[in-house]
């Protein structure tokens, strides 16, 4: 009795991990669904189900967000071992070298006499 409890909650467990790698793109019908997959096979009241489904899909979005800031960041540490630089570093660069070369300017041309009065 106690093993079929258990094939049943691994079967529940089963289908939220199943659920959660296609969470991001879950449609409000396939959650509906979800939710009433999850009453009929266990022992979840139909807002605990709902409950159960919102909360391990807004996890799991998160958790897809903090796994693409993840790359993000390895892959600017691979690109900087390769000594590249960002978009952004160069545009700041560039907007550094343009202000260094007017104030070189500045600093080059003969200030204007002044005007008599």
């Amino acid at each position: 009795m106690a093993g079929a409890a258990d094939d049943r909650e691994r079967g529940l467990a089963e289908e939220l991990l199943f659920a959660g790698v296609g969470a991001v793109s879950l449609t409000k019908a396939r959650a509906d669904e979800l939710v009433d997959e999850l009453v009929q096979r266990g022992r979840l009241t139909r807002a605990d189900a709902r409950e159960l489904v919102d909360d391990m899909t807004g996890r799991w979005r998160g958790e897809a967000g903090r796994v693409g800031e993840r790359a993000s960041a390895s892959l600017a540490g691979v690109m900087r071992e390769l000594g590249l630089v960002t978009r952004h570093e160069w545009e700041e660069l560039e907007l550094r070298l343009a202000q260094v070369e007017h104030r070189l300017k500045l600093l080059e041309t003969p200030p204007e006499p002044p005007r008599p009065v």
